[in-house]
């Protein structure tokens, strides 16, 4: 699979004329497999760890999965851009004009790092790499609208997170990501996707493919986690599918 995925990267750049691949990198499984992905295309690769009152553990991973990236690959160029001042200068702002939901402000943190990519990838050429994966761009829809979903190409958008784990093993990503518990990293208590969730990556999987599948589900625990996956999945839908746009009439 990774030689696919590189070939389909390289691919994709050819065609389009593009000179540049741009990977926020997170600390993350996710990220590091995109940004090691795209290491191997041989392209001039940008990982950017953009901090933003960030966990120190989770900035460290980051950090620590770059210079592993740097030090093994000569096309990477880690950029290390803490963006907390600009987003407190903007959660002020917002506090004055009384826009204050904790959950707006996390999605603000997701849209600046967005715009930092794409300020980056405009500049060299490049396009911006998403780091999504099957679970949560296509199942539960668990991403920021228009931060870390607007990205130009999805490598690992058709792969579950444990074939992602799976990937990171064989690509030698270290091993303190691949255990550590994922996260968004958007809010400053530290919680992770679970604690957002409320189910495991490992449920969410099972129930995602029952739901496609639409076979009976006898088992009273994954009956309950489908009916929970369903929920999930149909608050977040607007997010994975077209944007609504008014028909006039001809």
């Amino acid at each position: 699979m990774e030689k696919q995925i590189v070939k389909w990267i390289k691919d994709y750049a050819k065609k389009n004329k593009i000179k540049a691949l741009v990977v926020g990198v997170s600390g993350g499984i996710d990220s590091a497999v995109v940004s090691t992905l795209c290491s191997k295309t041989a392209l001039p690769t940008f990982v950017l760890s953009m901090p933003v009152r960030q966990n120190k553990k989770l900035h460290s991973l980051s950090l620590q999965h770059c210079k592993w990236l740097t030090d093994n690959f000569n096309n990477v160029t880690h950029l290390n851009i803490d963006l907390t001042c600009a987003f407190k200068a903007f959660e002020k702002k917002l506090t004055e004009s009384n826009a204050t939901s904790l959950l707006g402000f996390a999605n603000s943190r997701s849209r600046l790092r967005m715009m930092t990519l794409y300020q980056v990838a405009q500049s060299n050429n490049g396009i911006v790499v998403g780091t999504g994966n099957k679970v949560e761009d296509f199942g539960v829809g668990f991403f920021t609208k228009y931060g870390d979903g607007g990205v130009d190409i999805s490598p690992i958008g058709d792969l579950m997170k444990s074939e992602v784990w799976e990937l990171g093993k064989r690509l030698g990503v270290s091993e303190d990501i691949i255990s550590a518990p994922p996260t968004d990293g958007l809010w400053d208590d530290g919680r992770n996707d679970e604690d957002q969730l409320g189910m495991s990556y490992g449920d969410l999987e099972v129930a995602m493919v029952q739901d496609e599948l639409g076979y009976p589900v006898q088992n009273p625990q994954d009956l309950k986690n489908l009916k929970k996956y369903r929920k999930i999945r149909a608050r977040n839908l607007h997010k994975m599918v077209p944007i609504p746009v008014f028909k006039k009439s001809q």
